[in-house]
């Protein structure tokens, strides 16, 4: 998921293009989710992430780049929410979160309304901290 901010595309009218009326709503919801957790704006990562705040990596390769400290997108499938530290940290909430699948660093909800909004809220606080601390002035 390395890709620049795209500072041209604008979130607003992204998020209202969403044709699924669930994905849109959830997407709505999850905006508003993402930045009273992190205090960060949304900013259009490619043509079709929402990302809040930045995370530097660099790999013992010594690839490097930025990405999203936390993110999501409207896919056709499912609403796809990133946490930039993976899900095995956050196992124990996830057990109690409601339905969903997960990927490595994906979790997939395919209804926002059927999943513990807190739990979910808890996961967002407890990932972007994980990525940001040391990085945002902490």
């Amino acid at each position: 998921m390395a890709h620049e901010p795209n500072g041209t595309s604008d979130v607003d009218d992204f998020l209202a293009a969403v044709d699924h009326p669930v994905r849109r709503r959830d997407a709505l919801a999850l905006a508003a989710l993402m930045a009273r957790v992190t205090g960060e704006q949304p900013r259009m990562w490619g043509p079709s992430i929402v990302g809040f705040g930045t995370h530097h990596y660099v790999y013992p390769s010594g690839r490097e780049g930025d990405t999203p400290a936390t993110a999501f997108s409207p896919r056709k499938a499912a609403t796809t929410i990133y946490l930039a530290d993976g899900t095995e940290a956050h196992a124990e909430l996830l057990g109690v979160l409601g339905p969903h699948t997960l990927g490595k660093g994906c979790l997939y909800v395919r209804d926002l309304e059927t999943v513990d909004p807190g739990v979910l809220e808890q996961i967002l606080r407890r990932s972007y901290a994980a990525v940001t601390e040391g990085t945002f002035g902490g």
